[in-house]
């Protein structure tokens, strides 16, 4: 049996399409890049077709320009039966200096689904490296975090 793949690394240039009012790459254009990489990340670790069921912590760092070489680096920190929790950085960088410089960062949480939408079990990820223990621990404070915060938000919904 292949192994699976724990993490990748999607590359490319900014484009004039990504731009918003201000001149910098939009937001939202950052937000599909992460849901891209997260999206082939969790379909590389459990063989399956994935869903997003989470985006959260997305912290803006710094702008990307146009025509900067952006890498979107995803891999997985936890799993559980069927859901995975990839950690994501965005660097940017001028193509010609190579300084790179991380731009957004962020966890997402996907789900293995099959033809139907039903979840289908994910193979279990094991933490080896002191840096992989310690990010397999911050995703579980964080999921207990966003149990309260779905509390929370209830009062929200109608």
């Amino acid at each position: 049996m292949k192994k699976p793949q724990r993490d990748i690394t999607l590359r490319f240039l900014a484009e004039t399409q990504d731009v918003n009012f201000g001149g910098k790459v939009h937001g939202g254009a950052v937000m599909k890049w992460i849901d891209l990489a997260a999206y082939a990340c969790a379909a590389g670790w459990s063989g399956r077709y994935c869903v997003t069921a989470y985006a959260g912590g997305i912290r803006f760092i710094a702008p990307i320009h146009v025509g900067s070489l952006v890498e979107v680096d995803a891999k997985v920190i936890y799993t559980g039966k069927s859901s995975m929790h990839i950690a994501l950085e965005v660097n940017a960088c001028d193509p010609k200096s190579l300084n790179r410089r991380l731009t957004t960062n962020c966890i997402v949480i996907m789900v293995a689904v099959d033809q139907n939408g039903h979840s289908e079990q994910v193979p279990q990820w094991v933490p080896e490296s002191e840096e992989d223990i310690r990010q397999n621990e911050t995703a579980k404070k964080l999921m207990e975090m966003r149990k309260k915060i779905g509390e929370e938000m209830e009062v929200f919904a109608d």
